[in-house]
């Protein structure tokens, strides 16, 4: 069947999609996190519906949920990730695996679709869709730990019934290639009055944490002069960040301090110890690289020059993939049947669980706007039209790569 002849159900669309916000309903947003009751809760319903799709569910032992289509030959794979980020927004994922679900009955045959575990990273980011590819192991998941309440992975396997189940694992000649839909997270699309977004590349993230030890002591005694500051220390390397990067970075890079911590944390004490979480992203390796040789520089300098001791930690270096040209040729194809002059190809500036499938299969991204460039905030949202038309085209595009063999 050709794109061309392909149509959703958008109405049917949008009620699952309004359906799963009701899974963990927080303001206008939700609180959905991975492994808590309600996001299990979301996975059952959601093999459901995969269910009364015509496809054959089941959940593995990390939480993945995959729903595969009657047929032999190889298929395409669609999806995301359905837990979200605390207190957040409602489409961030959820669209791309409601849109999967929607391409698989409008298609009717060679579409499996998959909602991985944990992309958010509460235990660690992209959990499944890294399992799946073979990036994780036992010995990663006996170590993992949620970030927020320090619970282990192991206990939350077993408190979701997941403990002792096998996971999936990618098979060789099954899959044609994986195509992800997703909200932009940012403005670009809003700005420029577009509606579709063909995504090029998927960002490296590469992520650090910076710690600085001085001498805890009273902040009314102590001489200026004597001081050991620890948060004195790591405002300026922040400084020293802010100043260098500038003059190294590419036209799209970005860097973060997402967090800073100071102990005790007290007003009267002089703080003896402080850490610093942060990161930069970009689509070019060697930027990511020129990046980390002046972070580590600067960072020597600071730890050199004192009077404090400062101890860089690399935490994590994720890989950027380009997308592929073939399927993003069929995402253009489809854009401008549906969207004439309302679509253009971007780079992707957040990780999405497509990065992690490209190691293994042909993958592409699709973009609808985000209203205000709003995401990880409850207050996250696209017009119903706007997700309506991105599902058409992704349906036909998926249509049309099944078509070309």
């Amino acid at each position: 069947m050709s794109g061309s002849n392909i149509s959703i159900d958008g109405k049917r669309l949008l009620a699952d999609l309004y359906r799963l916000r009701e899974f963990g309903t927080y303001k206008t947003g939700v609180h959905r996190p991975t492994f808590s009751p309600v996001d299990m809760d979301s996975r059952r319903w959601l093999m459901e519906r995969m269910r009364d799709a015509g496809l054959e569910p089941e959940i593995d032992g990390i939480g993945n949920v995959l729903g595969r289509g009657a047929g032999d030959g190889p298929r395409l794979l669609l999806g995301s990730h359905t837990e979200t980020q605390p207190h957040a927004g409602w489409l961030d994922g959820a669209l791309g695996v409601m849109y999967a679900l929607e391409v698989a009955r409008a298609v009717g045959r060679g579409i499996d679709v998959v909602a991985w575990a944990d992309e958010e990273g509460h235990y660690g980011s992209f959990l499944g869709s890294r399992s799946y590819v073979g990036d994780v192991s036992e010995a990663d998941i006996d170590a993992a730990r949620n970030r927020h309440e320090n619970k282990t992975l192991r206990e939350a396997l077993a408190e979701a019934g997941l403990a002792g189940k096998p996971r999936l694992h990618f098979e060789p000649g099954r899959y044609k290639g994986f195509l992800e839909a997703h909200i932009e997270q940012g403005d670009a699309l809003e700005a420029a009055g577009l509606k579709i977004g063909v995504v090029t590349s998927i960002v490296g993230i590469w992520q650090y944490r910076v710690n600085f030890e001085g001498v805890q002591n009273h902040a009314g005694t102590t001489r200026m002069a004597i001081r050991k500051d620890a948060g004195v220390a790591l405002m300026r390397l922040f400084a020293a960040i802010e100043a260098k990067f500038p003059t190294i970075c590419a036209e799209k890079t970005v860097w973060t301090v997402g967090k800073i911590l100071l102990d005790p944390g007290a007003a009267s004490i002089v703080p003896g110890g402080a850490e610093m979480m942060f990161q930069f992203r970009d689509a070019d390796p060697a930027v990511l690289a020129r990046l980390e040789a002046a972070l580590q520089a600067l960072v020597a300098e600071a730890d050199a020059s004192g009077p404090c001791k400062v101890i860089l930690h690399t935490l994590s270096r994720s890989t950027p993939k380009m997308m592929d040209e073939g399927f993003r040729a069929a995402l253009d194809r489809a854009a401008e049947r549906f969207a004439p002059g309302l679509h253009q190809r971007m780079p992707s500036g957040a990780g999405h669980d497509a990065q992690q499938l490209a190691r293994v299969m042909p993958a592409a991204m699709l973009f609808v706007p985000s209203i205000g460039g709003i995401s990880h905030h409850w207050s996250e949202n696209t017009a119903d039209e706007d997700i309506v038309l991105g599902c058409q085209v992704m349906a036909a595009a998926a249509a049309d790569i099944l078509a070309r063999g």
